[in-house]
C-alpha cells in the first residue's frame, strides 16, 4: 500500500469548529474513518489501514459483513424502533440466554455504560447494601460509580476510590471499595473491614488485557458466597469474545449477574444486563415490591435494528470453527509480536489472551493496574504511531482480533512490527 499521508480533509477541518477538542472523545482527532469492509478500513485522507481497533470491540465478524448488513436491511422495511417489545429483541434475549452460562433473564440498555450502572443499582437493591468492591484500573463504564480508580495516574490506599473526572460528587467514594486485582487476601481483608455492607464483587473477569491469575475467579466466587454477596462479571468486552459463553465460559466461573455489550449488537448501540431470575426480578415490579424496584427504560433498549444485528453476529459467532479460527489468528499474531519484541532486545512482553492482547513495555510480572504503571508509556505511543504510519490500526492498549483478518494482513502486521520496533531499536 502507499505511504499513509498526514494531511487534513475539510472534514477535519469541520470537526475542529463544532467538537471540543476537534472530536467525539474516543480517538484522536487526526483520525476520521470514512468507511470500513471486512478487516480493513479507510480514513478521509484515503489512507487504508488493518483494523485492530474494530469499533473498540464491536466488529468482531469484520465491517459490513454480508449477514449482518442483511439483518439490518430486512428490519430497515419494518420500522426502525418502537420503544415496545420487538420480536427481535425478544430472540436476542433467548441467544443470549442460550450461550452465557449466568444468563436466566436478560434486561436491555443501550451502552456499556448504562448497563455497568443499572447492574450496580440491581445488586444494591437486591442485597440492600450500598457499597460495591471494584478493582483498581477496572472499567465499568463513564457513570460516576464507574469512574473510579479505573485509571488513577497516582495511586494511593487502594482501599479510597479516587475520581477519574471532576464533576463527580465527593461522596460517591463512600461506596466503592477498591482493591488491587488477582490479590485475594487483599479482597478478603476489604470485606472483613466493610461486614456486611458489600452488595457485590463487580469486576473484568478479565481485567484490560491482564488475565486472572489461576483460581482467583474461582476465590472470588467462593468469598461471595460465603459472604451473602454477588458477583457481577462486566463482560461487556469479553462477553462473546473469549469464547462463545464469554470468560464465564472461559474460565469455568458463573457469575450471578454480567454486562454485556460490543458484539451483542454487531455494530449498533446495545448492551445488556443478565443474570439470575431471582436478582433480575427487581426490575419487575410485580415481583419486586415497590421498596426493591429498579425502574429501568431506555429509549433505544432493545431497538430491533440492534437486536436484528446482534442475532446475526451471534449466529456467525455460534458456528464451530468461528472461534477456532479467532483463536488461531490470534495466538499466531500474539506469538509473532512477542518473538519480534524479544528480537528487538527492547524490555517489554506480550499480555494477554489470543483474542485480546498487547505489548506492556516493561520487564516483571503484570499482575495488576499498578504493574501496568512500570510500562514505558512514552515507548507505547511511539509504537503505536509508527505502526499506524505503516497502516495498523489499533487502540493506545489492546489489539481486538477479528474473524476477517486475511494471511495478507497478518503478514503486513508482521513486518509492521518488524519495522516499528527495528526503527526503535536505533533510537
Amino acid at each position: 500500500m502507499s505511504a499513509i499521508s498526514k494531511s487534513h480533509s475539510p472534514v477535519y477541518e469541520h470537526a475542529q469548529q463544532v467538537l471540543p477538542g476537534g472530536t467525539f472523545g474516543n480517538t484522536g482527532a487526526d483520525l476520521i474513518i470514512r468507511e470500513g469492509r471486512g478487516s480493513r478500513v479507510w480514513d478521509e485522507d484515503g489512507n487504508e489501514y488493518v483494523d485492530y481497533l474494530i469499533g473498540s470491540g464491536p466488529m468482531i465478524v469484520g465491517h459490513n459483513h454480508p449477514e449482518v448488513t442483511a439483518a439490518v436491511q430486512a428490519q430497515l422495511q419494518l420500522g426502525t424502533t418502537f420503544f415496545a417489545n420487538n420480536r427481535q429483541g425478544v430472540e436476542l434475549a433467548q441467544a443470549i440466554i442460550d450461550a452465557v452460562p449466568c444468563a436466566e433473564k436478560v434486561r436491555y440498555a443501550s451502552t456499556g455504560s448504562e448497563a455497568d450502572a443499572f447492574a450496580m443499582r440491581l445488586v444494591r437493591a437486591y442485597t440492600g447494601r450500598d457499597k460495591i468492591l471494584k478493582f483498581e484500573g477496572g472499567y465499568h463504564g463513564y457513570s460516576d460509580y464507574g469512574l473510579m480508580s479505573t485509571t488513577p495516574k497516582k495511586p494511593g490506599n487502594t482501599v479510597h476510590a479516587i475520581p477519574d473526572s471532576a464533576g463527580i460528587p465527593r461522596n460517591v467514594s463512600e461506596n466503592m471499595v477498591v482493591a488491587p486485582y488477582n490479590d485475594t487476601a487483599a479482597v478478603e481483608s476489604l470485606i472483613r473491614e466493610h461486614k456486611g455492607q458489600i452488595a457485590a464483587v463487580f469486576m473484568e473477569p478479565f481485567q484490560r488485557i491482564i488475565p486472572p491469575r489461576p483460581g482467583f475467579l474461582e476465590d472470588m466466587r467462593e468469598i461471595t458466597r460465603k459472604n451473602d454477596m454477588l458477583l457481577v462479571f462486566d463482560e461487556v468486552v469479553t462477553g462473546f469474545r473469549l469464547g462463545y459463553g464469554g470468560a464465564q465460559e472461559y474460565y469455568g466461573v458463573v457469575p450471578d449477574v454480567c454486562t454485556l455489550g460490543k458484539a451483542i449488537g454487531g455494530g449498533f448501540p446495545l448492551s445488556a444486563i443478565a443474570g439470575r431470575d431471582d436478582i433480575m426480578a427487581m426490575f419487575d415490579r410485580t415481583r419486586s415490591g415497590a421498596d426493591r424496584f429498579v425502574p429501568q427504560v431506555g429509549t433505544l433498549s432493545g431497538n430491533p435494528i440492534a437486536a436484528a444485528a446482534g442475532i446475526a453476529t451471534l449466529e456467525i459467532l455460534k458456528r464451530p470453527e468461528s472461534f477456532k479460527t479467532l483463536f488461531a489468528t490470534g495466538e499466531r499474531l500474539k506469538n509473532g509480536l512477542a518473538e519480534r519484541l524479544a528480537r528487538s532486545g527492547i524490555e517489554g512482553q506480550v499480555v494477554g489472551v489470543p483474542t485480546l492482547f498487547d505489548v506492556v513495555f516493561a520487564g516483571g510480572e503484570v499482575r495488576n493496574y499498578r504493574d501496568t504503571l512500570r510500562g514505558d508509556a512514552a515507548r507505547m505511543a511511539q509504537f503505536n504511531t509508527l505502526l499506524r504510519e505503516r497502516g495498523i490500526l489499533k487502540g493506545e492498549n489492546k489489539y481486538y482480533i477479528s474473524l476477517t483478518l486475511t494471511e495478507a494482513d497478518i503478514q503486513q502486521t508482521l513486518d509492521a512490527w518488524d519495522d516499528a520496533l527495528a526503527a526503535m531499536a536505533r533510537g
